[in-house]
């Protein structure tokens, strides 16, 4: 297992941006909305929205353990949006490998 950790910016509200885009396999990821944040940010898949993406409110943090539930997801996988444009999302994943 290794970890890595980054910060990624939503330059335009309601689109979504791609965490990574390496296949690496996710066991574990935490992340956090910028204490700084105007809006709120959206944690989800690819589709991940206002609609259907888990909310995070500034300084709010969400973990998911994908490995306690017997799997991993693929990195390339994980998104965020964002309400406000220039919103961001401080996230660190522990990978296999």
């Amino acid at each position: 297992m290794k970890p890595d950790s980054s910060i990624t910016t939503v330059t335009t509200a309601g689109t979504a941006v791609q965490l990574s885009n390496t296949t690496n396999r996710v066991r574990e990821i935490q992340v956090k909305a910028l204490a700084a944040n105007s809006g709120i940010v959206y944690f989800g898949e690819s589709d991940v929205s206002a609609t259907n993406g888990y909310e995070l409110s500034a300084g709010n943090t969400l973990n998911r353990n994908y490995a306690d539930k017997g799997g991993t997801i693929s990195f390339s996988e994980l998104y965020v949006d964002a309400a406000t444009n220039g919103d961001k999302l401080c996230w660190t994943a522990i990978l296999d490998g």
